[in-house]
């Protein structure tokens, strides 16, 4: 990607188009709207090409809704687990039988284009291979391949490939390919379908048009992967071993090193440490692979961990990180950029199909991304965990996160000092655009946030998730500045919830978010619930000015917790519901009007004790949305009622004897068992379920088998959130397991949020010892 020039000007995403102007401050913010056109899609809002703001990107960007086709217009649907929903403004074009076909005229020249589609998933769940023509004015150009096997997931929280589970998403992907030689603007580039056997259908959402330059030449005195390392650039072979050797060679002699035009296979994190490791572009030199035996290991570039030291003084830039990851696994290490990098910069990457695109486990101190392209992450795009200072992701673009866009999480380590600056960050499929758990004095400016999938907001301050508290100087503290950020058709519904969550949001889960933030200069658009929305805890110290709210699929306020907050030149128009605000807190939530408000006050506030459906503007064109009221207390991450939340978590016991541990109570295997040490109660065992979650239901299994005599086992079960202080959900009690029915004892609890789930056993009749062969817990 190009660095963004001191004062970028409005980049036009199609031929025509017509404008937005939203005031605020003084300031003018431009943001481009499609043009009427064959598809006759509904204009609305595009987050590429806001004047000042966001990444300035190398592409033109076009809409499938608004080009030629002879296709099938879907949307505007908002609805989760709906195909447009997924789709950049909820609007894109499915290609059901040969010949029909999206064209795409440019507006500009370009040698290479990337583009946005969804196929069906395969009956399996692994996906299906097809291919779409390329036709440049009329004449063949090439098959461009095309695949599912990166999407649909399905089930709860971290989810699966099973299509016989429910809550598919995750529909889209991206593809690129060069056009061999440069097309001047008035070209018509069309994707058509030439046979639907391999698919039945083809939804095609966008594609982006660039010129790409010409290979960056190998610098002066570098080390070469190929020739100097002998790694191939074919991707036959696997070059891991060679390209590791490369940079630390690199490393000892002082020397950058070259990865020149080739796809290498690589299998394994190569290990970079005081060393710059340099492309040809990352539209010609790419890393790719994943091992074929263990799954767990797959390309990546990482800095050492910091309990090993950490790595400093590294520069990556100007390559891709193509990988292969096809689940969500939250324990493996498959992400494209990881470990502890300090003083280290990453410039012109493209990372794509990997876990993250960037997990950075600190402590680890002035980190920056620049310049860069984040797409298509089964998890985060960006997360600074722990302890992660002084460092900023600037001018990169991503979409298509299967969680948090942009995040930092002060896992039980100050985050401080931390920017996510001019960055666009689109549909994440899951949770936010950008976050911020915990953290000091972080800023989060001049970016734009769109298309908000579920269970989660545009911009989110928190205090929330395991480890941000302020005893351990991880809340959020200092002041949070989020200055000039457009948002548009952010925020959506929370499937657990069951209400919509605001575009912007504040959360005191762990305790009270008591600092100062500043919400300023800011424009918050055609929102699918509430614009602004507070809850869990209570939330102080909140401040918004000049702030332009246009469109609220529901209210411009949505009160769900005690706090303050001031408000100064904060204007707000289109909003759903005749009362803009829902505040049920009544004055436990305190507002301070300042000049120049209007469109979102009222006294008294609704508190109506149902949720409303939402009205979803569209840049103007109502619609509207099913939702439904709340019924549960909230609990994140998401869950699948039937999904036993404790299978493959981390276990800890009190003891165990022999070949017996924790992990046999958690492996999915009733015929496997953990056993304590004997004549030694109470013993424990304790399972993380990984978030807090609302445990309803505990199931307890012994071996099935006859040779087990029935028994009974005195047992209490306890939750706890933080792994210290923990609470009774089910006083101690005798539960018979009796072969003749399965050896089983299910125990229903009340729902409390619960992240560590404890089972204390103070007595067995039939063996001195805690015997468990499945702990299972559900939450329905």
């Amino acid at each position: 990607m190009t660095a963004p020039p001191n004062g970028r000007s409005l980049r036009r995403t199609l031929a025509a188009t017509v404008s937005m102007a939203l005031a605020a401050a003084g300031t003018l913010v431009a943001v481009a709207l499609a043009p009427e056109a064959h598809a006759a899609g509904v204009p609305a809002p595009s987050p590429v090409g806001v004047s000042g703001r966001g990444a300035a990107v190398p592409f033109k960007e076009q809409e499938a809704e608004y080009a030629a086709t002879n296709g099938t217009l879907i949307g505007p649907d908002r609805l989760y687990g709906h195909l447009p929903s997924e789709a950049s403004g909820r609007q894109a074009v499915t290609l059901d039988a040969p010949g029909e076909y999206v064209e795409f005229t440019l507006t500009a020249p370009a040698n290479a284009m990337s583009f946005r589609y969804s196929l069906p998933d395969n009956a399996a769940g692994t996906g299906r291979d097809a291919s779409l023509d390329l036709k440049i004015d009329g004449n063949q150009l090439k098959s461009v391949p095309v695949t599912s096997k990166y999407g649909w997931y399905y089930g709860g929280y971290p989810f699966n490939n099973n299509p016989g589970d429910s809550n598919p998403h995750h529909f889209y992907d991206e593809t690129r390919t060069l056009l061999g030689s440069t097309l001047p603007a008035g070209t018509k580039v069309r994707l058509q379908v030439s046979s639907t056997s391999a698919s039945p259908t083809f939804t095609i959402d966008l594609a982006d048009f660039e010129q790409v330059g010409a290979p960056i030449g190998k610098p002066s005195g570098a080390l070469d992967v190929v020739s100097d390392f002998g790694a191939d650039p074919t991707g036959a072979a696997d070059s891991t071993a060679k390209i590791q050797a490369a940079v630390d060679a690199g490393k000892a002699q002082g020397r950058a090193v070259y990865i020149p035009q080739g796809t290498f296979q690589v299998r394994d994190h190569i290990v970079v440490d005081q060393v710059t490791l340099a492309g040809a572009g990352p539209w010609y030199s790419v890393l790719t692979g994943r091992d074929a035996v263990n799954r767990a290991k797959a390309v990546g570039v990482y800095g050492k961990y910091a309990n090993q030291g950490g790595s400093k003084n590294v520069t990556l830039k100007d390559f891709a990180i193509l990988g292969d990851i096809r689940e969500r696994v939250d324990d493996d290490q498959v992400n494209a950029i990881g470990g502890a990098l300090s003083n280290s910069t990453v410039d012109n990457v493209w990372l794509q199909h990997t876990k993250c695109g960037a997990w950075m486990d600190g402590p680890m101190d002035n980190f920056t991304i620049k310049n860069s392209r984040i797409l298509d992450q089964t998890a985060d795009g960006v997360n600074f965990h722990m302890g992660v200072t002084n460092s900023t992701v600037t001018n990169t673009f991503v979409r298509n996160t299967g969680d948090d866009g942009l995040a930092m999480w002060a896992e039980n380590i100050p985050n401080v000092k931390n920017k996510f600056t001019y960055n666009t960050v689109i549909l994440p499929v899951l949770a936010n655009n950008i976050v911020t758990y915990g953290g000091k004095d972080i800023t989060i400016s001049d970016n734009v946030m769109a298309d908000t999938v579920t269970n989660g907001g545009g911009l989110h301050v928190a205090n929330r998730y395991p480890g941000v508290n302020s005893g351990q100087g991880t809340a959020v503290s200092g002041t949070t500045t989020a200055a000039r950020n457009t948002l548009i058709r952010a925020g959506n519904n929370d499937y657990n919830w069951q209400f919509g969550v605001g575009a912007v949001w504040f959360s005191g889960l762990n305790e009270a978010l008591d600092a100062t933030v500043n919400i300023t200069d800011t424009e918050i658009l055609d929102s699918s619930y509430a614009a602004i929305m507070n809850i869990e805890g209570a939330t102080k110290g909140l401040h918004f000015e000049n702030v332009r709210i246009d469109g609220a699929g529901t209210y411009a306020l949505q009160i769900q917790a005690p706090g303050n907050a001031s408000f100064t030149n904060v204007t707000a128009t289109h909003i759903a519901q005749s009362n803009p605000i829902h505040n049920c807190v009544g004055s436990g939530f305190v507002i301070t009007r300042g000049t120049g408000n209007s469109g979102w006050y009222a006294d008294p506030p609704a508190c109506t004790g149902t949720w409303p459906d939402p009205k979803w503007t569209n840049g103007g064109v109502p619609g509207g949305g099913p939702t439904t009221p709340p019924t549960d207390p909230p609990t994140d991450p998401p869950t699948d009622p039937t999904l036993n939340l404790a299978k493959g978590r981390p276990v800890t016991e009190t003891s165990h004897t022999d070949v017996y541990p924790a992990t046999k109570a958690v492996d999915g295997d009733a015929d496997t068992y953990w056993e304590s040490a004997n004549n030694a109660f109470p013993q424990s065992l304790t399972v993380d379920l990984g978030a807090a979650q609302a445990v309803k239901r505990v199931v307890l299994k012994l071996p099935p088998a006859t040779a087990w005599a029935t028994r009974t086992q005195t047992l209490s079960v306890l939750g706890s959130t933080d792994n210290s202080t923990f609470t009774t959900l089910k006083p101690s009690a005798g539960y018979t397991f009796n072969p003749s029915s399965g050896n089983t004892a299910t125990i229903s609890l009340g729902g409390t949020a619960t992240r560590y789930l404890r089972v204390t056993v103070t007595g067995n009749t039939g063996w001195p010892a805690a015997q468990l062969s499945e702990l299972e817990a559900y939450t329905g």
